[in-house]
């Protein structure tokens, strides 16, 4: 089909805005990892826009090198795996609840579900409920108050109401429950909103920060997110340049190149790749799982 040139002057646009977005969105990305593979010192004179001027890993070197950082991303992957798969199975089971029409007062559960969308207790409720819970200083305390996302609820149970009736008919007929209709027919066909949603959990898990920075005392404990904000607003950076340098040799050597900007984007670009590499794996999935999911309520 031959485009006018009306429809080709707007296809050059649109394509010119997108791209011009994409360019602005991953310049500071961008701009993290050159700063983070060059020399600190050099860094700091300041131009530093496109490539690095001093290509250095002596960035990398010391933040690999600190086994607070292996301990947090230790403790940020196992709350990411656990957080998203609890996540993703209760929140799936309660949205199957809530999409059978057979099921006592799911149109009130539904409100409270959703109200509680809008409406919450506030942090100081939630700190004394989650103290008396045991949970305060705990590892639990990084996922279980986010076990049931009611968005992500909606979206199964939507995409639950959109499966053919004659599957669960079927699979009634042939004697098998609830439970059997659930695992072995209804989980099987939800690949693609299941992979999306889990992706969505697994950037919040990943991300998160700000609770476990109230909850837990314990540095041990503490996820890779809050070792990042720690470098950025304490002085563990300049602690850390410090330490080699008294090392005196080769780590003096290294702290003579390296500043607290240089490992701050440093430690941006390491905490960040885990999460960013997960995305191949599930974007043919996004389209689909997106469109599944709609919600026309």
């Amino acid at each position: 089909m031959k485009l006018s040139l009306e429809d080709r002057f707007l296809q050059i646009f649109v394509y010119t805005v997108l791209i011009i977005l994409a360019l602005v969105s991953l310049y500071p990305f961008w701009n993290a990892l050159v700063i983070s593979l060059n020399s600190g010192i050099d860094t700091s004179l300041g131009g530093l826009t496109l490539w690095p001027r001093q290509l250095t890993f002596d960035n990398y070197k010391v933040i690999l090198s600190d086994t607070r950082f292996f301990k947090a991303l230790g403790i940020s992957v196992l709350r990411t795996v656990s957080g998203t798969a609890a996540s993703i199975f209760f929140t799936a089971m309660l949205a199957y609840g809530l999409s059978r029409k057979d099921t006592v007062g799911r149109k009130y559960y539904m409100v409270i579900a959703i109200f509680t969308m809008y409406f919450s207790g506030g942090l100081i409720p939630t700190y004394l409920w989650l103290r008396e819970l045991g949970l305060f200083n705990n590892f639990w305390v990084l996922f279980v108050p986010w076990t049931i996302s009611v968005w992500n609820m909606i979206v199964f149970r939507t995409f639950f109401q959109e499966l053919p009736k004659e599957l669960e008919e079927s699979a009634m007929l042939d004697g098998c429950n609830h439970y059997g209709l659930f695992f072995r027919i209804i989980i099987r066909l939800s690949g693609p909103v299941i992979a999306t949603l889990s992706l969505f959990q697994a950037v919040f898990f990943w991300n998160e920060w700000f609770s476990s920075g109230i909850y837990i005392n314990n540095a041990n404990l503490l996820p890779v997110q809050n070792y990042l904000m720690n470098m950025i607003n304490s002085n563990s950076a300049q602690e850390m340049i410090s330490q080699l340098g008294a090392a005196g040799g080769v780590g003096d050597m290294i702290s003579s190149t390296i500043t607290p900007k240089s490992l701050q984007m440093t430690a941006l670009m390491v905490v960040s790749l885990p999460i960013i590499l997960v995305y191949p794996f599930v974007q043919k999935f996004f389209v689909k799982g997106v469109m599944v999911g709609s919600l026309k309520e």
